[in-house]
């Protein structure tokens, strides 16, 4: 597991799907134990992004005097490499409902099928793939190594339903929704 904070809610949901409403409680019962800074300490720390798994990490934008918004914890699914970076999908700028639709609607491109939820399952995506789907449209996002403030964690296909609904989204000078 990459998350620990999550391990025992991993467990309640012993490897089957649950409905978005299941997840979005279970998240309820421990969201007075999360927070950006104790993700990062208990997880999986990597050095690049994990591809076809969603990953945290401290992000510091290059042109955010610019922009209206913008997360500096983004939760990413990359999607392909960029020049001095990658592209990828941003599931904070989505509301929480949204979020777990899109993970569900990507599930079609996980690798061992939809329904094996488990740490060795992972998604098969690309902008290619994913661009037609109307709720990647805003969240699609570059980042650029250089502004990388922090490793990378990992986070399992199983326990991408509920990383989506951990309230950790860290947006400054105002929100997308």
């Amino acid at each position: 597991m990459a998350l620990s904070i999550l391990d025992n809610l991993v467990d309640k949901a012993d490897g089957g799907q649950k409905s978005s409403s299941w997840y979005r409680k279970a998240v309820g019962t421990i969201t007075d134990r999360i927070s950006a800074r104790r993700l990062m300490a208990q997880g999986k720390l990597i050095g690049r992004p994990s591809v076809g798994r969603l990953n945290l990490f401290v992000y510091d934008p290059k042109y955010k005097q610019t922009l209206p918004y913008y997360d500096i914890f983004p939760l990413v699914l990359p999607l392909e490499p960029i020049k001095n970076g990658f592209a990828g999908i941003n599931f904070h700028y989505l509301p929480p409902n949204q979020r777990f639709t899109l993970l569900t609607q990507l599930q079609r491109y996980a690798i061992h099928g939809a329904r094996e939820i488990s740490a060795k399952n992972r998604f098969d995506v690309s902008y290619n793939r994913i661009k037609k789907l109307p709720l990647t449209k805003n969240a699609i996002k570059k980042y650029l190594w250089a502004h990388t403030r922090s490793q990378y964690l990992r986070i399992d296909y199983n326990e991408a339903a509920l990383a989506v609904y951990l309230p950790i989204a860290q947006f400054k000078k105002g929100r997308p929704y």
